[in-house]
């Protein structure tokens, strides 16, 4: 039997090295992608799809209020936490952050400030009045109001100058050890940055998200984080976890564990120049890119939970956690018992005696809670088709997704996609979208909501098996992206975003969330601006 094995997969390297051969590598590539673990079938797709491009998704119209978003009242929401705490240790709970990316957008402006500006040659009002840049004007005048301040300030004062220089040279420098020596910020993770000031403490986004963690996805005493990390700032993670996990289960009561990933590199992609022919490096080697946060649906698919929280990394509130509990709980409260209700029906459905009368209660239920299309020719299937049918609806990962008003945040929002004639509730990024026409631009511009990334999933069906979320994927609405390599330009494919096509096939399902629940920090100056009110 051993040699039998053997030659099956030694007649799989030679069919894959001849298919390698054929669309034109060589035996050092193939080598180069077998180590990555990449199929050489992917790869060809890849290149397919740089030849073809990929189709836009056609939207039919914006979700809304009762119109595939369900809305909720504060007392609504306070019910369904309840409820939600009264049956949340029946679940094992883990809070998903994805959070590998770098800090550098969020100090672009000031990265390109320190390396334009000569302090030499003019003022800096003459340096923003030239550049009409507002948003340095901003980090200015709310220079002492940030929770690095005090360090970084300690840390340029070393400089013997400091005294002789002017306070445009006290700026300019002040800037520049923050995004250089031992704190080099835009180089690092959003992750671990000062982000908010608790008296003496000094908040990390880790920080935040695992106070969160606490105050929400906790079951039977223990809280779960998972963190997708890049490697090389595991260190780095891991001291500030260190410095604060104590403090925050002594507070919460609540025992934390935490548990980070990578971004697989069977999940990169090829890059390609201009004619679509695969890019090289400057040693010739095959250039391959990290597939985008749709990559990290192979991480969420390895975690063994029932239930799921997904959230941003810089998505966190100062001072303002009650809030965010109670509407994040609220999600979880509508998330139960929509899947309780789904696992009910499941299991009717396996019993093999659902009558006429159930089934219809079954395909009003998927229509009128779930926003599933049901077909037109449904009554015409036969009963057996129709139990066959109802069990394709419903066992389904299911993901409950909080929505904020549209107050024109960049970014996706939720629709209303037609795909082959079929409507569905879709998370949809204006990349997807042909902004080209004017149909199409007109619907993606009149949503009345944005997409926060407040996500709350079930993992498992009925059976208590995890799903394999990989099946559930679109795998027509990745992107394709331009980007420049050695002053060349190359083209890279990202894999469908995590929370667009790598959840299609998902049950969706679309909450009202206050705007108070969302507190994105996509610039540095963000960190000025007072979290939300509540309503």
């Amino acid at each position: 039997m051993e040699e039998n094995i053997t030659k099956r997969t030694t007649d799989t390297i030679d069919t894959d090295l001849e298919k390698a051969l054929s669309l034109g590598f060589s035996k050092e590539d193939y080598s180069l992608i077998q180590k990555k673990g990449i199929a050489i079938d992917t790869v060809e797709k890849q290149l397919t799809i740089f030849n073809n491009g990929i189709s836009k998704i056609v939207l039919d119209k914006p979700a809304s209020i009762n119109n595939g978003i369900y809305p909720l009242s504060k007392n609504d929401a306070i019910d369904l936490a309840a409820f939600y705490d009264g049956v949340k240790d029946n679940y094992k709970l883990n809070k998903f952050v994805p959070a590998s990316g770098a800090a550098s957008r969020m100090f672009k402006f000031l990265c390109e400030f320190i390396a334009e500006y000569d302090p030499e040659k003019e003022s800096l009002n003459a340096y923003m009045n030239r550049t009409k840049e507002n948003s340095l004007k901003v980090f200015l005048v709310g220079i002492d109001k940030f929770p690095f301040f005090k360090a970084v300030l300690e840390e340029t004062k070393r400089d013997p100058k400091y005294a002789e220089w002017s306070k445009d040279l006290r700026y300019y420098h002040f800037i520049k050890t923050m995004l250089s020596g031992k704190f080099d910020y835009a180089n690092k993770p959003k992750g671990i940055l000062p982000f908010h000031q608790y008296d003496d403490l000094i908040a990390t986004p880790i920080y935040e998200h695992l106070k969160e963690c606490t105050a929400y996805a906790s079951g039977n005493g223990e809280a779960h984080a998972h963190f997708t990390i890049s490697e090389e700032h595991l260190d780095s993670f891991l001291d500030c976890i260190k410095d604060v996990k104590e403090g925050i289960e002594s507070e919460s009561g609540i025992k934390l564990s935490f548990s980070f990933s990578n971004q697989k590199q069977e999940t990169d992609t090829i890059a390609v120049d201009n004619d679509n022919k695969p890019f090289r490096n400057s040693d010739g080697t095959l250039l391959f890119r990290p597939g985008g946060h749709g990559a990290l649906i192979e991480n969420l698919n390895s975690l063994d939970a029932d239930i799921v929280c997904i959230k941003n990394i810089d998505n966190v509130s100062h001072n303002n956690i009650d809030t965010i509990a109670l509407y994040k709980k609220a999600l979880l409260g509508i998330l139960v018992r929509l899947k309780e209700q789904v696992f009910s029906y499941l299991n009717r459905l396996d019993n093999g005696t659902v009558s006429e009368t159930e089934l219809q209660e079954i395909f009003a239920f998927a229509k009128e809670k779930l926003f599933i299309t049901v077909s037109g020719d449904v009554a015409k299937f036969t009963n057996e088709n129709k139990i066959e049918y109802a069990r394709n609806l419903l066992n389904r990962p299911l993901r409950v997704c909080g929505m904020v008003k549209n107050e024109g945040e960049p970014g996706g929002g939720p629709f209303w996609v037609n795909s082959n004639g079929k409507l569905s509730l879709q998370i949809v990024e204006s990349s997807q979208v042909d902004l080209d026409n004017k149909n199409q631009n007109r619907i993606f511009s009149s949503a009345t909501h944005f997409n926060p990334v407040d996500l709350v999933c079930s993992l498992k069906n009925y059976k208590g098996e995890s799903f394999d979320l990989k099946q559930f994927i679109d795998p027509d609405t990745g992107f394709i992206v331009h980007k420049n390599k050695m002053g060349r330009d190359v083209k890279s494919y990202e894999l469908p975003g995590l929370w667009n096509g790598a959840m299609a096939d998902w049950i969706t399902v679309f909450v009202e969330v206050p705007i108070e629940t969302f507190n994105p920090v996509k610039t540095v100056n963000d960190l000025l601006k007072p979290a939300h009110q509540p309503m």
